[in-house]
C-alpha cells in the first residue's frame, strides 16, 4: 500500500473528506445565523416603529386633524356648489315665468287688438256718416219729407255702427271745451286766444273725434287749444 509521509493514502483521503464536510457545515451554520439575525433586526425595527407611533399621541392627533380639515373643506365646497346650483335654478325659473307672462300677454293682446286694423278702416265710414248728418240744414229737414226720411236713416245707421263699435271695445273720444289737454287722447292742431288765463293749454274746440280700442288710442281727437 502506498504511503505519504508515513501515512497510507486511504487514511489521508478520509481525513481530507472529513475536513471538507466540517468546513461546509460551519459555513451553512454561519449563513443561518446571519439570516436569523437580519430577520430579528427587521422585526425589532418594526416593533420599535409601531411602539413609537402608538406611544406618540401627537402624531395620531395631527393625522386626525388633517382628515377633519379635509372633510370641512369638502363640505364648504359642496355648500358653495349647492348654493350656485340653487341660484341658477331660481334664475331659470324666474326667466321661464317671465316668458310665460309675456306669451300670455301677447295672446291676450292678439285677442283684444286683432281687429285694430279693421277698426281703423271703419273710422272713416263713421266720420262720413257724422259729417253727412251734420251738414243737413234743420230748415230743409222740416220742409222736405224725403230728405227727412233720408236723414233719419243716416242717423240710425250711424247709431247702429257706434253700437257695433262698443260691442267690440271701440269707443269715441269726445273732448269738451275747457277739458285739460291730454297728449294720450288729444292732438293739438292750432291755438286760439284764451278767454281766461285759467283756461290756458285747455281744449278750445274739437275738429274731429278720436277713438280708442280697449283703452288703446287708435286715433287721437283733433282739437284746438287756448294759448298759454
Amino acid at each position: 500500500m502506498a504511503t505519504v509521509g508515513g501515512m497510507c493514502v486511504r487514511t489521508v483521503t478520509s481525513i481530507s473528506r472529513c475536513l471538507r464536510q466540517s468546513i461546509h457545515h460551519r459555513a451553512t451554520w454561519n449563513g443561518l445565523q446571519s439570516r436569523q439575525l437580519c430577520t430579528t433586526n427587521s422585526d425589532t425595527q418594526s416593533n420599535k416603529e409601531g411602539a413609537t407611533k402608538s406611544e406618540n399621541p401627537e402624531v395620531q392627533g395631527e393625522d386626525t386633524q388633517k382628515v377633519i380639515d379635509n372633510l370641512k373643506a369638502d363640505g364648504e365646497k359642496l355648500k358653495t356648489e349647492a348654493k350656485d346650483f340653487k341660484d341658477k335654478y331660481m334664475r331659470a325659473l324666474a326667466e321661464t315665468e317671465n316668458v310665460r307672462q309675456r306669451m300670455t300677454k301677447q295672446v291676450s293682446d292678439v285677442r283684444l287688438f286683432g281687429i285694430q286694423g279693421f277698426c281703423k278702416d271703419l273710422l272713416e265710414v263713421a266720420d262720413i256718416l257724422q259729417q253727412a248728418t251734420q251738414s243737413v240744414p234743420e230748415k230743409e229737414l222740416q220742409e222736405n219729407k224725403h230728405l227727412r226720411d233720408l236723414y233719419d236713416g243716416l242717423v240710425m245707421t250711424e247709431a247702429q255702427l257706434q253700437k257695433v263699435f262698443l260691442k267690440h271695445g271701440l269707443e269715441q273720444i269726445i273732448p269738451q271745451k275747457g277739458d285739460k289737454f291730454d297728449p294720450h287722447y288729444h292732438e293739438a292742431l292750432f291755438q286760439v286766444p284764451a278767454e281766461d288765463a285759467k283756461m290756458a293749454s285747455n281744449v278750445a274746440t274739437v275738429e274731429k273725434l278720436g277713438y280708442k280700442l280697449h283703452d288703446r288710442t287708435l286715433r287721437p281727437a283733433l282739437v284746438g287749444v287756448f294759448k298759454s
